[in-house]
């Protein structure tokens, strides 16, 4: 899979992982592909693609108000996928896409993840969808050849965290603080996430929620794999939305990183 490859590369290297979360059809239904391609360019290893839900339990203001005009933008799940298998014919950079189970239910489950794979989505993130029913999921996204991402929180009990990094595979996904994307990151955030990592042992661990500037993903970076930079990303875009100030905005996170 390219996901594994880019971030067992990435760990070879010493390098730091950066993933880009940006959601489908946000500002405008034309933006994402080009936008995606502008993360690339800047220097982002991942770009998970979020897919616009009415009833959010994870996202922040910001994330909700690009969902919010992304739905009445006309996005919807079929359209995503379609928008997937266009980005492949112009990157190679691996797509995670992240979002709720209500859209993939109404699409059909297995189905889902069989189309997904062949648009060329490298792994899911289902925020909502607990270790306990993970594993009715697990066999059909393995059998698709998608990654599970899984996350753990600063609440989750150490049996748990190893738990989930066995249920993983592409890498885990550690919530730095309590509370929903976008929200400032608590002091005791750092101490947090070196708890989670410290039962993070098959997988590589990036770390996501509250990653707004360069400095924060060095300080994050320096205990985990990688960083997750969400809500920035789409204030940014709220001011420049073109693929150019993207991509300088990327690169300011990867030069970053790089000193690392």
């Amino acid at each position: 899979m390219k996901l594994q490859e880019r971030l067992s590369g990435n760990a070879t290297k010493g390098r730091r992982s950066l993933a880009m979360f940006l959601t489908a059809g946000y500002p405008t239904l034309d933006a994402t592909a080009d936008l995606v391609c502008a993360l690339e360019d800047g220097g982002a290893d991942i770009v998970e693609i979020g897919v616009p839900f009415s009833d959010p339990l994870a996202d922040g203001p910001v994330i909700q108000k690009a969902s919010g005009t992304a739905i009445a933008n006309g996005v919807t799940l079929p359209w995503i996928l379609q928008l997937v298998a266009r980005i492949r014919q112009r990157s190679g950079v691996p797509l995670v896409l992240m979002g709720y189970l209500n859209p993939i239910m109404r699409y059909g489950v297995d189905r889902f993840f069989v189309d997904a794979a062949a648009a060329g989505v490298d792994g899911l993130i289902l925020p909502e969808l607990p270790l306990e029913e993970w594993s009715s999921y697990a066999p059909a996204v393995t059998s698709a050849g998608l990654a599970g991402i899984l996350l753990a929180t600063p609440t989750t009990p150490p049996a748990r965290v190893r738990a989930i990094d066995a249920a993983s595979s592409g890498f885990v996904y550690c919530v730095s603080t309590t509370g929903v994307t976008g929200g400032a990151v608590a002091g005791s955030a750092l101490d947090n996430v070196r708890a989670v990592r410290a039962h993070v042992t098959r997988n590589p661990m990036l770390v996501g929620f509250g990653i707004s500037r360069p400095e924060d993903a060095v300080t994050f970076a320096r205990d985990t794999d990688g960083v997750i930079v969400g809500s920035a990303l789409l204030r940014q875009l709220e001011s420049d939305p073109s693929p150019g100030g993207t991509r300088v905005w990327t690169a300011a996170f990867r030069r970053a990183l790089d000193t690392i």
